[in-house]
């Protein structure tokens, strides 16, 4: 029986055929997701900013505007109420009593699920979570601090182990997959908590390891092919390593679609982020990280010795073959 190929041997697309239209598109999408980061926000889960959810799933579909006046009725302070996939699932979001005495909170969560179960029969209340707002600025601030020194320590790792262009090549792909994940959690207003947090470091490390794959390749064939154009020797590199890259892709975000359509709702925020970093963060590694080494100016001979650029001599298979 034979192995199923999903890229056929010998497969030769012109990929950086396209990448000005690529880039094009990349750039507009990173500033579109940062406009809108800053335009419409986060809708930050308690993790964040404090507070206490409880989750709730009714019998019939419930009309959140009545729900949220008997919920504010309660003095409980300003209620935020966000609907999960369907009509019939919440979660009602309240700020922490400002009474300092832990049994406040509780006289809180008990009220809000006294008064659900009261005015809706049949209503399912879940576990209350409760942050505090000094909690939630420590975890928000090391979450942003995470992905920033994820990204520079990456960037930094590359540019030693290559040249300096896969360093910024890799920097911009992982920002443009960051900004991109970023921008669908503004522009959907998902819930942003800590789960997201940790996918967008899966995202960082799994579109990093497919920028390496094909970094590598693109180093192996520079001492391969000397005389072949740079835009021919990528196309040639990316192609080489197609067949991975397909696979991986396809055989996680099948995974990460069942988990979304018949999965949790609690881990919904993280398997939309990865699923949408499993797609950006492929395309990435094709039209961006590969792309952007021909604007920097990557040459054929970047990996030669110093001596063996000065006098124009190819080294010796030996010496190609110890080289870094």
């Amino acid at each position: 029986m034979r192995p199923l190929k999903l890229v056929p041997d010998n497969t030769n697309i012109a990929f950086l055929k396209y990448r000005t239209v690529a880039m094009v598109l990349s750039i507009g999408l990173i500033v579109g997701s940062i406009a809108l980061c800053f335009i419409n926000g986060f809708n930050l889960g308690v993790d964040f900013v404090g507070g206490q959810s409880v989750r709730v799933t009714f019998q019939q579909p419930v009309d959140v505007p009545q729900l949220r006046d008997r919920i504010q009725a309660l003095g409980v302070g300003e209620a935020t109420i966000q609907r999960f996939g369907n009509d019939r699932e919440v979660a009602i979001r309240t700020p922490l009593p400002d009474d300092t005495d832990a049994s406040a909170a509780d006289r809180a969560a008990t009220a809000i699920k006294t008064t659900v179960e009261k005015n809706y029969p049949g209503a399912s209340v879940g576990a209350v979570q409760s942050v505090s707002g000094k909690v939630s600025q420590e975890l928000f601030r090391t979450g942003a601090t995470s992905l920033a020194l994820a990204m520079i320590a990456i960037a930094l790792y590359i540019w030693f182990r290559f040249e300096w262009q896969f360093g910024v090549g890799a920097l911009f792909a992982l920002f443009h997959d960051v900004a991109l994940t970023l921008g669908f959690f503004a522009l959907t207003q998902l819930e942003f908590d800590l789960n997201v947090v940790a996918a967008i470091l899966t995202i960082i490390g799994y579109s990093l390891n497919d920028t390496i794959v094909v970094y590598d390749r693109i180093r192996e064939n520079m001492r391969k092919y000397r005389k072949m154009s740079m835009e021919e020797l990528l196309n040639l590199s990316i192609n080489e390593t197609l067949s991975r890259t397909v696979a991986t892709s396809l055989s996680i975000g099948l995974v990460l679609t069942v988990l979304l359509v018949l999965g949790p709702d609690v881990i919904f925020g993280f398997t939309a982020a990865m699923l949408l970093g499993i797609v950006i963060g492929t395309f990435s590694s094709v039209y961006v990280s590969a792309a952007i080494l021909l604007w920097l100016r990557l040459k054929p001979d970047s990996f030669l010795p110093a001596e063996a650029k000065a006098d124009g001599t190819a080294p010796s298979p030996k010496l190609a073959k110890d080289l870094p």
